[in-house]
């Protein structure tokens, strides 16, 4: 369907096109809750979509829950949000969504304990929850607990491999001294369609989280992952479906210690989804936050991620540039990169220092700069 041109986004859903980007692009209504963060998108068997996201006062604090927004196939915008989760003094976070073999929506996310008073971060706290939905994301059945083990954190959904394994990409939060520069990778591995799991960690992993799991070949997986140094994003591989992992090593992409998403795309080609910016200086086994989470960019690889020649701005925020400007543009940030079933691509992230969830959809042609006709 053609879609209006872009009068000036508002949180409405509407769907708008932007002549000048060529793209097309909502903002999702918020739901009235003051910050939105970390979202996750999913495509549903009839073409709907689907977006979850964590919603409350702010990261951390004991409000803080999981909500579902829905796209309807060939509509004009986004439906306001329903609740997934409700727990009380508990702030959950990170959200995944997964079509599971029972033919629910499962929506995985973090649950730690809410913020308290002399503590940083609660993230040792959590475990990994899930709840399903039987109607496409309208109502969800209550939770249960996936991962017990207190300090598990994740992002990326679970991936299926070509030879049916399933991998669930976690890293382990702890309350040691040197925070989260010690957070390790450790993979979940199922062979039974998640009914168990055993543990694979990544080695010399510390600092390491995020890992976005892309399956080159049979049995060759590589994984893309955040760096708590704040200094490039890291690449590990695995050539036995995941049961061995090499040691983490820079890739051409910087990284400002924020999320990322990295997919195959059905061209053969990586696309990873980013901040393209990092700290003043990397100073190792130190978790730095530079601050900076803008622009949102998409880069291309036809190496299977060693290098990322093609790189295009996607959300250029505010359009402040230089050094001094740095603090001028507004946050956007946690994308989520997914390609659907048409071939287009489509993104989410957190927008306007996290006061919603911004929408985008394009094609791979407009990452390399063709021009889309509206």
């Amino acid at each position: 369907m053609k879609y209006p041109a872009l009068p000036g986004l508002t949180w409405d859903g509407k769907i708008y096109y932007n002549a000048d980007m060529g793209v097309l692009e909502a903002l999702i209504p918020n739901g009235g809750f003051p910050s939105a963060h970390a979202p996750a998108l999913l495509e549903l068997p009839g073409g709907d979509m689907l977006c979850a996201w964590f919603a409350g006062s702010y990261e951390g604090n004991g409000d803080v829950h999981i909500v579902c927004a829905r796209l309807p196939k060939d509509g004009e915008g986004w439906l306001p949000p329903v609740d997934v989760s409700n727990a009380p003094h508990r702030s959950e976070q990170n959200p995944s969504l997964f079509l599971g073999p029972d033919n629910a929506v499962w929506c995985m996310y973090t649950s730690q304990l809410e913020r308290q008073e002399g503590k940083g971060s609660m993230q040792y706290t959590a475990v990994i929850k899930r709840q399903k939905s039987f109607d496409g994301g309208l109502t969800w059945e209550p939770f249960e607990v996936m991962f017990s083990e207190e300090g598990t954190f994740a992002r990326q959904p679970i991936q299926v491999l070509s030879n049916g394994r399933w991998i669930y990409s976690t890293w382990v939060c702890s309350d040691a001294d040197d925070g989260m520069a010690g957070d390790p990778t450790v993979f979940r591995v199922s062979d039974d369609g998640g009914n168990t799991w055993k543990q694979v960690p990544m080695p010399n992993s510390k600092g390491h989280v995020h890992a976005n799991v892309i399956e080159l070949e049979n049995g060759h997986l590589v994984a893309f992952l955040r760096h708590r140094g704040a200094y490039r994003i890291h690449r590990s591989d695995s050539f036995d479906y995941g049961d061995t992992w090499s040691e983490p090593v820079p890739t051409p992409l910087p990284n400002n210690n924020a999320g990322i998403s990295a997919i195959k795309l059905q061209s053969g080609r990586i696309a990873i989804a980013y901040n393209p910016t990092s700290a003043a200086s990397y100073i190792p086994g130190k978790a730095q936050w530079p601050g900076l989470r803008c622009p949102v960019a998409v880069a291309l690889s036809e190496d299977g991620g060693l290098t990322f020649p093609l790189v295009r701005w996607m959300e250029r925020g505010e359009g402040f540039m230089g050094e001094e400007n740095r603090v001028n543009n507004k946050s956007y940030e946690y994308p989520f990169l997914m390609q659907s079933r048409d071939g287009q691509l489509h993104l989410a992230y957190a927008s306007h220092n996290r006061y919603g969830i911004k929408y985008m959809r394009f094609t791979e042609e407009d990452v390399m700069g063709a021009k889309r006709k509206k």
